[in-house]
């Protein structure tokens, strides 16, 4: 059974230098692998993905670091389901309501 204390949420938050044509097509080339890694974008450089296991993490984690850039800051964050129901999200000053686990996860 799968439990919200061990479904995760990988959190991928870069920085990465754009000022020169080789620089930017770097960042793009990036931020549309982790696109092709079924991530999603948050914010303008924040992208997640739902994960089902500690180890489906370790796995993108490790896809994450092989699609680097040369320049710049990667920062991945994890955290449980149960840590991510809690987030409190605003558009201006609504504030919007939590976001559901993916359904695709109801089939088990």
């Amino acid at each position: 059974m799968l439990s919200g204390y061990r479904l995760m949420w990988m959190l991928v938050m870069f920085d990465l230098p754009v000022m020169t044509k080789p620089e930017r097509k770097a960042a793009n080339e990036f931020r549309l692998n982790l696109l092709d890694m079924g991530f999603l974008r948050s914010q303008l450089s924040v992208y997640m993905r739902f994960c089902t296991s500690h180890t489906q993490v370790q796995t993108y984690c490790q896809r994450v670091e092989q699609a680097l850039p040369l320049g710049g800051q990667v920062n991945i964050l994890q955290m449980t389901d149960k840590q991510y129901e809690r987030i409190i999200s605003f558009q201006g000053r609504k504030a919007m309501p939590a976001k559901k686990t993916p359904d695709q996860f109801d089939l088990f």
